[in-house]
């Protein structure tokens, strides 16, 4: 018999290439959304797999609808992505980004003891939590310091994992994934939002790309790369917490560069600095150590920064055709 796992945040950038990836191993998967009015499948129509997920209603902020989620989908395994993941809006809407950030993880942790404790259970945190640094390099022992609403959401459903796993002996791993991009990445990240503009002006489109800090340093990786390491946190014989990094760091601004190189173009003759876009309270560097990975797991990212901006700026390139 085939595995069963359920996806929240299954619309999302890392839940699409999470069920392209698991489909691809024969898993039944099913997909939680939540009613919204705007299209919300396109990334599964985009990788031709929208007809092949069962998707079930449901809201992390209404913990019966997970109750429900969990008993229809009988899941083996549970990968929990859902959340307001935009660091910049979590200043905007605080509460919002605490209850399903923070809070809709233990309705799903509640939801998997009530109804199948023996689910495996996959967490994804997110080195926000790390914020203001503690250590040049960051890994599991690295104390936690988050920055911004989102931050302190994301560690609180850290914590609420790891109290999971050792309160009731769940199978319940967080994954501390570093910046992670793809063409599918939702238009106000920073990366996109770069490779989209960088389109848009080689189209002549667009005049000038507006930018707030472009000297933070981020370890950035390929998404497609990441999902892969949250099925194998989840075929360990115990659970863990695990860092997903590249070990690499560069600053938006290099980012910039490479995006603006690929289409031939000098990326200082179109950026603009906007102070109304940087943030409350800054993260300057993160920079992920992601040896626990490569030496439990047999993991490690595979895809160069060089390849993953081409990717994204042809994507962004073909859809402007």
């Amino acid at each position: 018999m085939s595995k069963k796992a359920l996806i929240t945040g299954v619309t999302g950038q890392d839940g699409a290439y999470l069920a392209q990836f698991l489909l691809a191993k024969n898993y039944q998967v099913f997909g939680l959304v939540a009613r919204r009015t705007s299209d919300s499948l396109w990334r599964l129509r985009e990788l031709a797999i929208e007809t092949e997920i069962k998707l079930i209603n449901g809201d992390m902020m209404d913990p019966a609808s997970l109750v429900r989620a969990m008993e229809v989908s009988e899941a083996d395994e549970v990968y929990n992505l859902a959340a307001q993941s935009f660091v910049g809006t979590s200043w905007e809407q605080p509460s919002l980004t605490g209850q399903i950030t923070a809070l809709g993880v233990t309705h799903l942790l509640e939801a998997i003891r009530l109804i199948n404790p023996k689910a495996r259970f996959y967490q994804a945190s997110s080195s926000e939590i790390f914020g203001l640094i503690q250590a040049e390099q960051q890994n599991e022992t690295t104390p936690f310091y988050p920055r911004s609403p989102y931050g302190v959401a994301k560690l609180y459903g850290h914590w609420i994992t790891v109290n999971y796993r050792e309160s009731f002996s769940l199978h319940a791993s967080n994954g501390i994934l570093f910046n992670h991009e793809s063409p599918l990445r939702g238009i106000e990240f920073v990366s996109r939002k770069i490779t989209h503009s960088v389109a848009r002006i080689k189209r002549e489109s667009l005049k000038k790309l507006h930018l707030g800090n472009i000297d933070a340093k981020r370890d950035w990786g390929f998404a497609g790369d990441y999902i892969e390491a949250m099925w194998l946190m989840l075929q360990q014989e115990k659970p863990d917490d695990y860092v997903i990094a590249t070990g690499r760091s560069i600053t938006v601004r290099e980012l910039c560069r490479l995006a603006f190189a690929h289409v031939g173009l000098n990326y200082e003759d179109y950026i603009v600095i906007d102070p109304k876009l940087f943030r409350p309270a800054e993260v300057d560097i993160l920079l992920g150590d992601p040896k626990k990975a490569k030496m439990k797991l047999g993991w490690q990212a595979k895809t160069s920064l060089d390849n993953l901006i081409s990717m994204m700026v042809e994507a962004d390139l073909k859809r402007l055709n």
